[in-house]
């Protein structure tokens, strides 16, 4: 089973700009003005759609995402160094807002928003 988070975004362009320039990738088969598929991995995507293209598919108000939070998209790293980069590279594409350390137990987690205000979760936690 495969998972498609489905994003309302304000600038595509600027949404675009930002997760490559935390390393994501995006595929082109699913990309026009009106939305584009970031590649989270091979079972993982999230389809960034512009606000009006995203409403077509609502019957509710639309978030305002930069005064509440919805929900947050957690995204596990094999390392608490691999945390700490993709945040570092967050922070210096403009994200927003940087959340603090959480280390609860075994779990390492940092938290960044993207230039729409979505919180972004990563943490690492060892299996072993």
């Amino acid at each position: 089973m495969k998972t498609f988070l489905n994003l309302p975004v304000k600038d595509l362009n600027r949404s675009v700009e930002f997760f490559t320039a935390l390393g994501f990738t995006f595929d082109q088969n699913f990309t026009d003005e009106n939305a584009t598929c970031m590649v989270i991995n091979d079972d993982s995507y999230a389809m960034l759609l512009v606000e009006p293209f995203f409403k077509s598919f609502i019957t509710k108000d639309l978030a305002d995402s930069t005064k509440v939070t919805e929900f947050i998209t957690a995204l596990t790293a094999d390392s608490r160094e691999e945390v700490d980069q993709l945040v570092a590279k967050a922070r210096e594409a403009g994200s927003p807002r940087i959340g603090e350390v959480v280390e609860e137990g075994p779990m390492y987690s940092r938290s960044f928003e993207d230039p729409d205000g979505h919180t972004w979760e990563i943490f690492h936690m060892p299996l072993d």
